[in-house]
């Protein structure tokens, strides 16, 4: 019983660490948002890369304490480890893209970041979000993964020029595996050589797929590019 709770003490304090790390930032862009740097952060150190994660629509809203219910801070408070600085605004209405590169102006103003190592990831709402920001600013995002989303077909010219992985349940009754199939094919279709990839979830559903977050695959992948 004792290591018991000797065990439950150390795992509550871990939890609380991880979240007392998570910074949050108000007021200084267009979009509020949470930030955790790194335990080896140094102003005098090496630059760090910029991971944003774009939430979905029912963390919309004005309590930034919303953003930690589910994606990459909710996996990291979890255990996940993720390098680097990691950025989740809050919306209140949508995901904009110069108000998303206006959060990413500020970090690497304000911090030690690495502009040639900034990647973007969401989900559903924030999928699109993610491909609206990698559609708009193409040669900004080093690496993008958009989860049960979809994108403007306009941009695939420009998405072709992102390494882009798209993942999507096909059980998914809220938001239809076609959104992603959709942009892809369009991104394909003007490069066939693009490095866009597809990878379809047998059984996912629209929340289900959240548990990519809790995986270090797609963060390896994200941190594997680099403008």
């Amino acid at each position: 019983m004792r290591s018991l709770l000797v065990l439950l003490a150390f795992i509550l304090g871990h939890a609380s660490s991880l979240r007392a790390d998570v910074k949050p930032v108000k007021n200084k862009t267009k979009y509020d948002f949470l930030l955790r740097l790194p335990d080896s952060y140094s102003e005098n150190g090496d630059k760090e890369p910029i991971l944003v994660f774009l939430h979905g629509k029912s963390l919309s809203g004005n309590n930034l304490d919303r953003v930690k219910r589910y994606g990459v801070l909710y996996a990291m408070d979890r255990g996940q480890e993720v390098p680097g600085i990691v950025v989740a605004p809050q919306t209140a209405n949508g995901w904009k893209a110069d108000d998303v590169m206006e959060v990413i102006d500020y970090v690497l103003e304000n911090y030690n970041a690495d502009p040639s190592r900034v990647y973007v990831c969401g989900m559903s709402m924030g999928a699109y979000g993610t491909l609206d920001v990698a559609g708009k600013y193409p040669d900004r995002i080093a690496a993008a993964v958009a989860i049960c989303g979809g994108g403007l077909l306009k941009d695939a010219q420009n998405l072709a020029q992102v390494p882009l992985w798209i993942q999507h349940g096909n059980r998914d009754r809220a938001v239809p595996v076609s959104e992603s199939k959709k942009i892809f094919n369009a991104i394909k279709q003007y490069n066939k050589d693009a490095d866009a990839t597809l990878t379809i979830i047998p059984g996912g559903t629209h929340g289900s797929v959240e548990r990519l977050f809790h995986s270090s695959k797609i963060y390896d992948w994200l941190f594997s590019y680099k403008k």
